[in-house]
């Protein structure tokens, strides 16, 4: 199969002054109740902002409409969806206990389907506890949750916190692949899945630190705050 080459089709580089509504929906507050999250979502400056060519997610330490964590989330909901392509950011991750940074899409059908059934693509989730690994993984009806159809990736010897890593997914027809650095470290296909293979509409993009949860654990006694995910950019391509 000769496939033609990525051609570039959408993409933030975070050179403006503020964030690109016509790119990004920032979505606020509580989202994460069925992952036992503690954060809530603002869409002030001090959780989502731009700075130094550079989009910052900050989660934060304080007391918010009786939650004790405030954090940031973007997505492209509403807005942009694709079926299938290379998806790109180059990011330098939170750590600590409890910290939960994601670059991850959902089936656009969401709303009608619900989930998993719409699909669930994380391009890159992590645990700040964990800060040398990064996971790449599939939900769908069938594999979901701690029956995520996945895999995790080390860096040797470095933190994700200490530089910029560049996370990428490539999505074709019946294949989903994963790399760090360009590095490939995971390939999907229907024939690894227990379930539907529900990875053939469009998806939107998600980028967000989560403070708490099943999978990352909570914020203890060594936690630091605030935490920052650090996006120099995200790029979307495309075979023509």
């Amino acid at each position: 199969m000769t496939f033609q080459p990525w051609q570039l089709v959408w993409h933030d580089e975070f050179d403006d002054a503020e964030i690109d509504r016509t790119r990004w929906c920032l979505e606020t507050g509580y989202i994460g109740a069925s992952n036992a999250e503690m954060e809530i979502y603002t869409d002030r400056p001090e959780n989502l902002r731009l700075q130094n060519g550079m989009l910052v997610i900050e989660a934060r330490q304080e007391l918010l409409q009786g939650y004790r964590y405030t954090s940031g989330r973007l997505s492209t909901c509403g807005l942009h969806a694709w079926t299938y392509g290379r998806f790109e950011a180059r990011l330098k991750l939170p750590f600590g206990q409890g910290l939960w940074p994601a670059f991850w899409m959902l089936g656009d059908d969401v709303a009608e389907t619900g989930w998993p059934e719409c699909g669930e693509i994380d391009i890159m989730e992590a645990k700040g506890k964990a800060p040398d690994m990064v996971r790449g993984t599939i939900h769908g009806p069938g594999y979901f949750r701690d029956d995520s159809v996945g895999l995790d990736y080390f860096l040797k010897g470095q933190r994700f916190a200490d530089d910029f890593h560049l996370l990428a997914l490539e999505w074709e027809p019946d294949q989903l692949r994963w790399y760090v650095d360009d590095k490939l470290y995971n390939t999907l296909t229907p024939g690894d899945v227990p379930g539907k293979w529900v990875f053939d509409h469009p998806f939107y993009i998600i980028l967000n630190v989560a403070v708490g949860g099943f999978w990352p654990g909570f914020p203890d006694e060594t936690t630091t705050f605030p935490q920052f995910m650090l996006v120099d950019y995200v790029r979307v391509y495309q075979r023509r």
